[in-house]
C-alpha cells in the first residue's frame, strides 16, 4: 500500500498544527486529520509563556502573534478583598529574549491553521475524519476513519502517527483502554470574555482570591476592539464543586451557577460583578487531568499535548507544553529520521518533563501564592503583606514553578534550539 504521508497527525488543535508547521520546516511530509467538519475559533483566553513563544518565533510567527494578541507586561496576585499581594514583571520586561502573550485560544488556532494552509497547501488539513483505530506493521501505520454518519472513509497509511486529539483522546484509549475518565480535581472552572476598559498596566495577568472563597483570573486578550479603546477581557472563575457528570471543555453555563461568591468583589481597579454580569456567554469546565504514565509511544504511534498529558489550567502552561512537545518531536525526526526510534527519543524526554509539570500543577502552581496568604490570614484583610509573607518567599514559589516548567530566564536563553 502506498503511503499517503510520512507523518499522520490526528487532531487539528494547537499541538497538531504546530507539529505540522515544524515538520514542514525540516522538510518532512505530513497531513492533519481532524474530526470536525470545519475548524472554528473556540474557547477563551490563554497565556503563552516565553518558552512557548520562543518556539513560535522560530517558526516565524511572532508578527502574527503581535497582530492578534497582547504582550503581557506583568502578573499580579491579590486577595479576594482586592489587596495586592505581589506583582512581578513578565516577558521581555522581566529579561526574557521572547515576550509572553495573552491571546484568545481561537485566534491562536486560526493563526496556526492559516499558516499551515499557506505553507503546506490547502490539502494539508483534512476535516470530517473521525479517528477510530490504528494498526501497524514493520513498515508503517494504517489509520481508520469514519465520517459524521459513521460511514467508513478510505484508510490512511503513513510511516508514523501522532495522536493530538485532546483530553478525551480516542488514540490514547486504544492503548490505555482501562484508564477511564480523567481525574477530577474537586474544582470547576467558568470562563468568559467581554468588552472592558483597560485597567492597571493594560497588560496584566491577574490572579485573585482562593478556591475556598472563589478564585478569579482576569487578563486582556485583544486591544482596541471598539472606538472607545476597550479590550477583550478574559476571565476565569474557579470554585470547589462536586464531581460533574461530563467533561465538556466548552460546556454552556449560566451566571447564577457561580456568581454569588463574586457578587461583592468591588476593587479599586475592577468591578468584578459588573464584568461578570455583562458577559454574554458563559462556559464551564471541570478541572481535570490524568496521572502521568510511563510511555505515550507504542511502536510507530505516539501521543502529544492533552492526549498525552492533560494538566490543570493553573500554570498558564497547557498549550505551551503542547508546543514544546511538537517542537521536540520535530527535532527527533530531524536527527534520527521519521521512524520508531525517533518517537522513542521524543518519549524519553517529554514524558518525564511533562509529568513533573502535571504534578506541579496539582501541588504548587503559581496560585500557591494565593493559598499561602489565604491560609495565613484566615481570609481576612492584612495591614502589610510583609507581615504575612516575605517577597523572598513569594518569589521562590514562582521561581520553583518556572524551573519545573522550563522557562527560567537564563536557562531558556542558553538552551539550544529544539529543532
Amino acid at each position: 500500500m502506498i503511503k499517503d504521508t510520512d507523518v499522520m497527525i490526528v487532531g487539528g488543535g494547537i499541538g497538531g498544527l504546530v507539529l505540522a508547521l515544524s515538520l514542514h520546516q525540516i522538510g518532512v511530509n505530513c497531513r492533519v486529520y481532524e474530526g470536525v467538519s470545519e475548524l472554528k475559533p473556540l474557547g477563551a483566553g490563554i497565556n503563552l509563556l516565553p518558552h512557548a513563544v520562543r518556539e513560535l518565533d522560530e517558526l516565524g510567527l511572532l508578527p502574527a502573534l503581535d497582530a492578534v494578541g497582547i504582550r503581557t507586561k506583568d502578573a499580579s496576585y491579590f486577595n479576594h478583598h482586592g489587596q495586592l499581594i505581589y506583582r512581578e514583571v513578565a516577558g521581555t520586561a522581566a529579561g526574557y529574549a521572547w515576550p509572553q502573550f495573552s491571546i484568545h485560544r481561537g485566534d491562536l488556532q486560526m493563526l496556526l491553521y492559516k499558516a499551515v494552509l499557506e505553507r503546506l497547501g490547502p490539502d494539508s488539513v483534512v476535516t470530517g475524519h473521525k479517528f477510530t483505530l490504528v494498526s501497524q506493521d514493520h513498515d508503517g501505520v494504517t489509520a481508520y476513519f469514519n465520517d459524521h454518519e459513521g460511514n467508513a472513509l478510505p484508510k490512511v497509511r503513513a510511516n508514523v502517527m501522532v495522536g493530538c486529539d485532546g483530553v478525551s483522546s480516542t488514540v490514547r484509549k486504544q492503548f490505555y483502554p482501562e484508564e477511564g475518565d480523567p481525574v477530577y480535581s474537586g474544582l470547576t472552572v467558568w470562563r468568559g470574555v467581554t468588552s472592558h476598559k483597560p485597567f492597571l498596566s493594560g497588560a496584566d495577568t491577574i490572579r485573585a482570591g482562593w478556591m475556598t472563597v472563589g478564585k478569579l483570573m482576569v487578563y486582556p486578550i485583544r486591544d482596541n476592539i471598539d472606538a472607545e479603546g476597550n479590550q477583550l477581557m478574559n476571565w476565569v472563575a474557579t470554585l470547589q464543586r462536586p464531581k460533574p457528570t461530563s467533561y465538556d471543555w466548552n460546556g454552556q453555563a449560566k451566571l447564577e451557577d457561580f456568581f454569588e461568591p463574586y457578587s461583592k468583589w468591588q476593587f479599586d481597579w475592577l468591578d468584578v460583578p459588573a464584568m461578570l454580569q455583562k458577559t454574554e456567554r458563559y462556559m464551564v469546565y471541570p478541572m481535570v487531568d490524568r496521572d502521568p504514565v510511563s510511555t505515550w509511544t507504542f511502536g510507530r504511534v505516539t501521543l502529544l499535548g492533552d492526549a498525552a498529558h492533560p494538566m490543570y489550567p493553573r500554570g498558564s502552561n497547557g498549550a505551551g507544553q503542547s508546543i514544546l512537545d511538537a517542537r521536540y518531536m520535530a527535532g527527533c525526526f530531524k536527527r534520527s529520521g521519521v521512524n520508531a526510534d525517533a518517537l522513542q527519543d521524543y518519549d524519553k524526554e517529554r514524558v518525564a518533563a511533562t509529568g513533573k509539570v502535571v504534578l506541579m500543577n496539582r501541588a504548587n502552581p503559581p496560585d500557591t501564592v494565593l493559598r499561602v496568604v489565604y491560609e495565613r490570614t484566615g481570609g481576612k484583610r492584612f495591614n502589610k503583606i510583609e507581615d504575612v509573607i516575605s517577597n523572598t518567599e513569594l518569589q521562590e514559589i514562582l521561581d520553583n514553578y518556572k524551573a519545573v516548567a522550563g522557562f527560567q530566564i537564563k536557562e531558556l536563553a542558553k538552551r539550544p534550539s529544539m529543532v
